[in-house]
């Protein structure tokens, strides 16, 4: 059957496709009554699906991760886009066309891989160039680190996107590192290698995207400290001489800073340049995809302005047509 993006549906459409199940939970309303929330993704997007009076039956029988064939009809709620569901079925995945659902073809991955790894080797400091080598060389890492997301909600929420968040970052960082002469641009930009690096375990990815056990309970920031001070071991062991203990104390500092606010988990606000330097450009980065997306999927039709959005605490404009 054809089916039509999630970015180009609109409003009172009937829809009878498939989609790539993200998330389910069943919750109950206001009057106790069960209902199914699914999240429904594509290569373009993701919608929010309301199937009423649920059950634990209908609950189980569809797997997040799995390709679910849903039948319903849109509608626009909050100025969001949704579906009200009437029927869901697994569907066969012999039947799918799986480009449909990729966000990052392989051909992206293995160009953006490369890049990342042109970026770490020219990097001046050779304590620092050891270290980005050991992470480089390390296959069964640089298999999860161009696999995972960089979330699973908020920015670069499908797989590649760690690996597309962290190039991104890496590339602007080289371009403000030169304007500011005391920032340490190795640092920085290895910094902005590091600072997610243990998403690649933090979260679950191969099917359905969701948190692991350890980072649920621990968490990627964490994580991350253990992960470099292993390496640069490591990195200590290849080239026979000490990792300096200061260059390491800035590295794991910029990862348990980088979010930039106790309120936002981060354990440490960030007390050296290239810590403040990475935390505002990772989130410029963050915010300019997230915003993008909100740009690209708005179901506003022919507005000037998209729909409010209650994360951000604002609209955004998008503009009118061209004045002739």
């Amino acid at each position: 059957m054809l089916r039509r993006p999630i970015n180009q549906l609109s409003d009172r459409e009937q829809i009878d496709q498939v989609f790539l199940l993200a998330d389910k939970q069943l919750r109950a309303n206001r009057n106790g009554n069960l209902y199914l929330q699914l999240r429904l993704t594509d290569n373009t997007g993701a919608l929010t699906g309301m199937l009423w009076n649920a059950d634990d039956r209908l609950f189980n029988s569809v797997a997040s991760g799995n390709y679910l064939r849903v039948q319903g009809t849109t509608q626009l709620y909050n100025g969001q886009l949704q579906m009200i569901v009437t029927r869901i079925e697994p569907a066969d995945p012999r039947h799918v066309d799986e480009v449909d659902f990729v966000s990052v073809s392989s051909a992206e991955i293995d160009k953006l891989a490369g890049r990342l790894a042109e970026l770490l080797r020219g990097v001046k400091n050779v304590h620092l160039r050891n270290l980005a080598e050991c992470f480089l060389a390390d296959e069964a890492f640089m298999t999860k680190f161009t696999t995972a997301p960089a979330g699973i909600k908020n920015h670069h929420a499908y797989k590649g996107g760690l690996l597309a968040h962290v190039v991104s970052l890496m590339e602007v960082c080289r371009v403000v590192a030169p304007l500011y002469p005391e920032l340490d641009g190795d640092v920085l930009l290895l910094g902005a290698f590091l600072h997610d690096a243990s998403k690649t375990d933090e979260l679950v990815y191969d099917r359905e995207m969701a948190y692991s056990d350890e980072g649920q309970l621990i968490g990627h920031i964490v994580m991350a400290v253990g992960l470099v001070e292993a390496k640069a071991a490591q990195a200590e062991k290849l080239s026979g001489e000490a990792f300096p203990r200061e260059l390491l104390l800035r590295l794991k500092h910029i990862i348990v800073s980088h979010h930039g606010e106790y309120e936002f988990g981060s354990p440490k606000l960030p007390m050296t340049l290239e810590a403040v330097a990475l935390h505002l450009l990772d989130n410029l980065d963050a915010r300019m995809y997230s915003i993008g997306q909100i740009l690209k999927e708005d179901a506003a039709g022919d507005s000037a302005w998209t729909s409010f959005n209650q994360a951000l605490g604002r609209k955004f404009f998008k503009g009118g047509p061209a004045n002739p």
